[in-house]
């Protein structure tokens, strides 16, 4: 019976003694595990009130891109964000170069036609194969209508731009806007040759042809037939010809406007002249009469005293 006893307090004693030290690698085995999970997860996500980390958090994050069939688009319409994607980003690769000099218009027209015409195609009410309509899909479904936006921020930069004064339909370009580039080609030309001469040579060998664009531009101008790109290069053609070359010519219709602001300027001192001599010739003659009444009168008197 003492055996029995010595043994079970022996039996008892070695698990009292090995108890914690299989707790403590438990739980270092625990904080490892947790410390690797807070590594792997942002801190912004742990530190969320919402978000309850977990060591495969993030592989439940990538299941969440698939959706049942009802509600993913229709391959019709996938396709088509496709494509806007790429005419969006070949319309905007033109638009850079183009900046400057500006000639978003001439450059990149044909760009922006095809982009407008799967945008047209996206928010066309017209149902596609399977009749479906990608309008509520890829315009209406979220907040931010991120299609919508980008889009739209094009369509502003377009018509800012005026260019629609100088497209034939997205097709080709205005026979206006051809013959200004055409009067224009022939002015730098006529720089480039003179340019490196004496100025004074270019002032007169190009005085021609500047006048002529410079005056083809009034029309357009005037007319409301020109874009950003003809706006421009006018002004850089002009910068060019007053500060970079130092060229100048009296323009037609300043000489009547000279000619009133003289004769306006001079119109005060002719009246206040021609009033002085009026005044002078008016005295004179109220004066004689006088005189001639006064010598009179004398005469008059010395008859009757002889």
């Amino acid at each position: 019976m003492s055996l029995y006893k010595f043994c079970a307090f022996f039996v008892w004693s070695l698990i009292y003694i090995y108890a914690p030290v299989c707790i403590d690698g438990a739980n270092v085995t625990i904080s490892d595990a947790v410390y690797t999970a807070e590594e792997l997860i942002p801190a912004a996500v742990v530190n969320s009130p919402v978000f309850k980390p977990a060591v495969d958090s993030l592989l439940s994050v990538n299941l969440l891109s698939s959706f049942p069939e009802d509600l993913e688009i229709s391959e019709y319409c996938s396709e088509l964000l496709h494509i806007f994607g790429q005419r969006y980003v070949a319309y905007v690769n033109c638009l850079v170069p183009a900046a400057r000099p500006v000639k978003v218009c001439l450059n990149c027209f044909s760009g922006y036609g095809n982009l407008m015409v799967t945008y047209m195609n996206i928010s066309s009410d017209q149902v596609g194969p399977g009749n479906v309509s990608c309008k509520d899909s890829l315009l209406r479904s979220d907040r931010l209508m991120l299609v919508y936006q980008l889009f739209s921020n094009l369509k502003d930069l377009w018509d800012k731009s005026n260019c629609d004064n100088c497209i034939n339909g997205f097709q080709s370009l205005t026979n206006d806007t051809l013959y200004f580039m055409s009067t224009l080609n022939q002015t730098l030309t006529c720089f480039e040759k003179y340019q490196q001469g004496n100025h004074t040579e270019l002032c007169k060998n190009c005085k021609n042809t500047y006048r002529s664009v410079n005056e083809l531009y009034s029309r357009m101008e005037k007319n409301l037939t020109m874009c950003i790109d003809i706006e421009d290069a006018m002004n850089m053609t002009r910068k060019l010809w007053s500060k970079n070359f130092s060229c100048s010519f009296p323009r037609e219709e300043t000489v009547p406007v000279i000619a009133v602001s003289s004769f306006m300027l001079f119109l005060p001192i002719i009246f206040y002249l021609s009033s002085f001599l009026h005044s002078e010739q008016k005295k004179r003659k109220l004066i004689h009469p006088k005189r001639a009444k006064s010598y009179t009168s004398l005469m008059n008197i010395q008859d009757k005293l002889s």
